[in-house]
């Protein structure tokens, strides 16, 4: 008795999606988990709001500096409210890998790189917000700003690009780490440690010779700087880094330097995402 061979049926492919479409739908999810834990918008705005409203002016009033050096401070802070709201980003990326919808995500055909950049696409929006928050309400205590078109620019690109570059060690971090605690337990030593050294309450020369060397190599350093050059006209900050006279050519400099920290840990994190991923 022969037997009819029947073609075995066809898989289903589901249809492609276009890179951009695929990031949208990935970002927008990504908003409606964040927009649904408010603590991920105000916790990290608490302590870098109270430098720049409560500590700045005290630590003012008490060594009898002049207003620029509330001004100092209070940009300084941005220095950990970025690092500060990049790591809880990150901290979302564990919940969404053990209880959210990350491994149905994982299956779907699109291009896993595009799940890490959704998810610095609502990072880098979020942390705009606060930035936006925390510098109005310097404004409103009475700190004030100098700000020129061009040092608007140069502050946008360094606040941008060191924010992609914590946000990649953020996602790196949660991809090698296994428990929301275990991580949790490790970002003070990258988020808030290097704020103490990178100038961020005072110059990185009051420091002993090591350590401002160290702090030079920090991107935290030359993220302040450029921040410093941007928003007050300051030039102090990159002249201890580089310690040259053309001013453009140290604030590009320290811009390529923060660059190149976005470029590579956003590299890392895609490919460290990847690899934890087909395990």
């Amino acid at each position: 008795m022969s037997t009819i061979a029947t073609p075995a049926p066809v898989a289903r492919r589901l249809p492609a999606f276009t890179g951009l479409t695929a990031l949208a739908t990935l970002a927008r999810r990504r908003l409606n988990l964040t927009a649904r834990t408010p603590r991920e918008l105000v916790v990290p705005l608490l302590t870098p709001v109270l430098f720049a409203l409560v500590i700045a002016p005290a630590l003012r009033n008490a060594l009898h500096t002049s207003a620029a050096y509330e001004a100092y401070v209070a940009t300084g802070t941005l220095g950990l409210l970025i690092p500060l709201n990049t790591m809880f980003a990150g901290l979302g990326v564990i919940g969404d890998r053990e209880s959210g919808a990350q491994p149905e995500l994982l299956s779907a055909p699109i291009p896993r790189r595009l799940l890490v950049l959704g998810n610095l696409v609502v990072a880098l929006g979020v942390t705009a917000l606060q930035v936006v928050v925390l510098i109005a309400a310097a404004l409103a205590r009475g700190i004030s700003f100098d700000a020129s078109a061009s040092g608007t620019a140069w502050f946008i690109a360094a606040a941008t690009l060191f924010a992609i570059g914590m946000y990649g060690a953020a996602e790196t971090l949660a991809a090698r780490v296994p428990r929301q605690e275990e991580y949790i337990g490790r970002v003070p030593a990258i988020a808030i440690a290097p704020w103490f050294l990178a100038g961020s309450l005072f110059p990185i020369s009051a420091m002993p010779q090591g350590l401002a060397d160290f702090a030079k190599v920090l991107p935290l350093t030359h993220g302040l700087a450029l921040m410093r050059y941007g928003l007050l006209g300051q030039t102090t900050g990159l002249r201890n880094i580089w310690g040259m006279t053309n001013v453009t050519e140290m604030a590009a400099l320290s811009l390529g330097v923060v660059a190149l920290f976005a470029a590579a840990l956003t590299a890392i994190s895609i490919r460290v995402f990847t690899r934890s991923a087909v395990r």
